[in-house]
């Protein structure tokens, strides 16, 4: 057998060195080597194994000794610093509040902040195969893209029996606002609820589990529906609701064959009633043209799930082989079939999301900012009072205390005022919540015992604000030289100068004024869309929803209503002049072969549309009464986007709008059908009874509330099986912008706050400074300074901080808002201003903030303060 040599590993030696020292150390090894000789015959890894295990056996009583030590020191200075921490902050009440209430504020917004982008993020990431769900979308290529979130109704079937890169796929509609009645109820149950034809598919694709019913039948038997439980439970009460029967705008019977688990909040599919797709053709059969390919709805979608082992590319070219095969030349290049990614949905407004992304990155941003606000006004106040704290160190120092152990001592002052306001702000942030949901909305909580997001948010959170907070004024205090301490010689260049508040001063303030002319801009720019002339008449307009009449009922509505003393004109239409629906459709002049290359958006009303929104017609007249499609009143836009030179040559001109023949009878002037965001593109208004879903009221507000009771009266009685409901053209009108309304509110209330912290650590501050300062003013006036220029001591130093703060934040916020207003095609010019308003509140909120404790320290004795010091 080959014998080792008997030297025992070095590296044991050293470890045993680290525990035990001197005879000791010498006797152990001593003995560890006499046992490594007796291993000699064994093989050299198992020798070296054993004798480790050996030498640890042999530590074991020291290791515990040792930890035991240190665990006992540790615990000894942890409770030193949180005693020494306590007594501190209390003698210091005013530093304390100060600190904790801006934290806590600032905290509060980061959380709510947190908990809405959180919660926009998580839109529709909880079902199965998140990743791989898509819609297919509608480009339509003309002058201009386009892009329609709806397909043409052959779609589905086309993706099914052409191709095979879908593992599933599903054409759903959606139909706002039907009629819901219960026949079995005895007495008046109705109820306005949106719902979805769907083939069964769709919940194959979607994760929205099915708690009763046969998941293999549902959505495949006519004449069925299934529907939430929420549904059940609001319909039916606690009666059983499967074999229950519903109708659907007084004419579809269904019976409920299924009920769906209730949906999750953070799904863009808040539909709640499900119909064979099959029964849209008994319901509404204009949307069921099996072979119209030129017919797009918006709410007519498709939604896919492709094979896992299908590429992108190979479903672009399978969506383009559909456009070559069921278009002809031209139109194969106008309609393109795209994938929209589930993910997409909740964050495209073009295609009916909820909220730009770029917003949920502002968002951040400012919760961002505000974080910095608060450390910045905590720095602020902890640099400031550090030379009075001067002594205190300079013992510590003097007796002993290391530098690591004052700077921990700080550190644990920062973490008992940090962990103090995050308690508090996530409290703030709970009763907060309400009106946050009440502005979005949504149905948001906290619940600290089960999100784990926000609990490890939190945590980081706190981390960050220790760090950032208490990291260099504890290595500032820590590093106080004992000696000028104990002598109080330290001056404001020790503790960082003012150099270092002055920087932490103007980044406070360039934030609040980056919100102030955020909030200016968008609140001047909302003012605008308001007051701006839309060209037609949206004051004192009331639009009552129509849903199944028939042309009897409305002449009938119509006599009535305009016998009511209140109302001046009635009218029948599709849509107000503006609407957030806005279809559109092909274009031909009948002198041409082809159609134009864009599209025309339309309108419907009778021939009392025109006087009652007061559109002014620029050329020709306006419509005769028709019930059906006969003659076009046109926009200017539309003239010329068809090449006309003038208005009045296109009077007469007879044109094909979605296939239906009529003449141009009048010219309207331009007015905005749409929002501020949008252009005015062309238009055309024609007469069609079947599409008229609005009765419009022009009202005189003398007497609104008999009015007002008037109309119900005769409405009721006129549509027995209705519900009556109304609301105001301006309101609909203002639901246009009610995302950057949301946005101008949180900034005015974020701008508020970065202000209050901005001005606690300016109060602090000045505070400090005053009383360093005590002999200098004593001095000043004894020697003869007035009052003014004993203020002008303290006023100069905060006009410069503020200016600086403004020319940073001025060229910033100049950029960021003019990026902000070319999402509106018509917009405010951000003028000089919008600077100077933000300068001026700036420097109003600073005086009032100095101000006391300036005054107080110029009418202040001399005598007394030269004897004070």
């Amino acid at each position: 057998m080959k014998h080792h040599k008997k030297i025992p590993p070095k590296l044991a030696d050293r470890f045993l060195s680290w525990f035990c020292k001197g005879e000791l150390l010498e006797e152990i090894q001593g003995d560890l080597h006499e046992y490594y000789e007796e291993l000699v015959d064994k093989p050299k890894w198992k020798r070296n194994l054993l004798y480790w295990f050996h030498v640890l056996n042999f530590l074991r009583p020291f290791a515990i000794k040792k930890s035991r030590s240190y665990n006992s020191d540790h615990s000894a200075m942890l409770r030193h610093n949180f005693v020494i921490s306590i007594r501190k902050l209390k003698r210091n009440k005013t530093y304390t509040a100060i600190n904790v209430f801006g934290l806590t504020v600032g905290i509060a917004c980061v959380i709510v902040i947190f908990i809405l982008v959180r919660y926009h993020l998580s839109f529709d990431t909880f079902h199965t195969n998140s990743e791989r769900i898509y819609r297919v979308i509608t480009e339509l290529h003309q002058e201009d893209i386009n892009y329609v979130r709806g397909v043409p109704s052959p779609l589905g079937e086309a993706i099914r029996s052409d191709f095979t890169f879908a593992e599933e796929v599903a054409m759903v509609t959606f139909l706002n606002d039907r009629l819901i009645s219960i026949p079995s109820f005895e007495g008046e149950k109705k109820f306005k609820e949106t719902i979805v034809f769907a083939e069964p598919a769709f919940f194959n694709i979607l994760n929205f589990p099915l708690v009763r019913g046969n998941k293999n039948t549902i959505l495949k038997e006519p004449n069925t529906a299934i529907v939430t439980e929420r549904i059940a439970k609001k319909y039916f009460g606690e009666e059983e609701p499967i074999g229950q029967t519903i109708q659907i705008d007084n004419k579809l019977n269904l019976i409920i064959t299924g009920i769906l688990k209730d949906l999750p909040i953070n799904t863009d599919r808040q539909q709640e009633i499900y119909i064979p797709y099959s029964g849209i053709k008994d319901h509404s059969p204009w949307l069921d043209h099996k072979a119209w390919w030129f017919s797009v709805n918006q709410f007519r979608q498709c939604f896919v799930l492709p094979k896992s082992d299908v590429s992108l590319v190979e479903i672009d070219e399978a969506l383009s082989a559909i456009s070559e095969k069921y278009y002809d030349e031209r139109n194969s290049k106008i309609f393109q079939f795209k994938l929209q990614h589930l993910s997409d949905i909740h964050f495209n407004p073009d295609l009916g999301g909820y909220i730009e992304r770029k917003n949920l990155w502002a968002l951040a941003f400012i919760g961002f900012f505000m974080i910095i606000t608060s450390c910045v006004n905590f720095i602020n106040l902890a640099t400031a009072q550090a030379l009075g704290r001067s002594r205190e160190i300079g013992v510590k120092k003097v007796l002993g205390g290391l530098r690591g152990q004052l700077f921990w001592q700080f550190i644990t002052e920062t973490t008992l005022i940090s962990a103090l306001a995050i308690g508090l702000a996530v409290g703030l942030a709970y009763f907060a919540l309400p009106f946050v949901n009440q502005l979005f909305d949504t149905r948001l909580g906290i619940d600290l015992l089960r999100d784990t997001y926000l609990l490890t948010f939190l945590s980081m959170l706190l981390f960050v604000v220790i760090f950032f907070s208490g990291s260099y004024p504890g290595l500032m205090l820590a590093g106080f030289k004992p000696v000028r301490a104990l002598k109080s010689n330290l001056t404001q260049k020790h503790i960082g100068g003012f150099s270092l508040r002055r920087g932490l001063i103007i980044v406070q303030f360039a934030i609040s004024q980056l919100l102030l002319i955020g909030a200016i801009v968008i609140a001047n720019q909302m003012r605008y869309t308001q007051q701006a002339d839309m060209g037609f008449e949206k004051e004192a307009v009331i639009m009552l929803p129509l849903h199944g009449d028939k042309t009897s009922k409305k002449s009938i509505l119509h006599t009535r209503f305009s016998r009511i003393a209140g109302v001046e004109q009635v009218t029948f239409c599709d849509a107000a002049p503006a609407s957030e629906f806005t279809p559109n459709t092909n274009i031909r002049v009948d002198s041409r072969a082809e159609d134009e290359n864009f599209s025309i958006h339309y309108r419907t009303g009778d021939q009392n549309y025109v006087p009652l929104f007061g559109l002014q017609i620029v050329e020709g007249r306006n419509l005769h009464p028709s019930d059906t499609i006969r003659e076009y009143l046109i926009n200017e836009a539309t003239v010329k986007r068809l090449g006309i030179i003038s208005n009045q040559d296109a009077i007469g001109k007879k044109i094909f709008i979605n296939g239906k023949k009529g003449t141009i009878v009048g010219v309207v002037k331009d007015f905005h059908f749409r929002s501020f965001h949008e252009t005015i593109d062309p238009l055309c208004i024609t007469t069609w009874s079947d599409t008229y879903v609005n009765c419009a009221v022009k009202i005189n507000l003398t007497n609104l509330k008999s009015t007002l009771e008037a109309l119900e009266k005769n409405w009721n009685e006129v549509y027995p099986d209705q519900i009556y409901e109304y609301d105001f053209l301006d309101e609909r009108i203002a639901r246009f912008y009610e995302q950057d309304n949301i946005m101008l509110w949180l900034i005015q209330v974020f701008a508020a706050i970065a202000i209050v912290i901005g001005c606690l650590g300016l109060y602090g501050l000045v505070s400090f400074m005053i009383a360093h300062k005590t002999k200098e003013v004593g001095v000043r006036k004894v020697l003869g300074a007035s009052i003014k220029s004993i203020l002008w001591i303290f006023g100069k130093e905060f006009t410069r901080l503020l200016i600086i703060a403004f020319i940073v934040a001025a060229p910033f916020g100049w950029w960021v808002m003019n990026s902000w207003l070319e999402n509106f095609a018509y917009r405010i010019e951000i003028g000089t201003n919008t600077f100077a308003i933000a300068l001026v509140v700036t420097f109003l909120v600073a005086i009032v903030t100095v101000g006391y404790h300036a005054i107080k320290a110029a009418l202040a004795n001399p005598t007394q303060c030269l004897r004070n010091e």
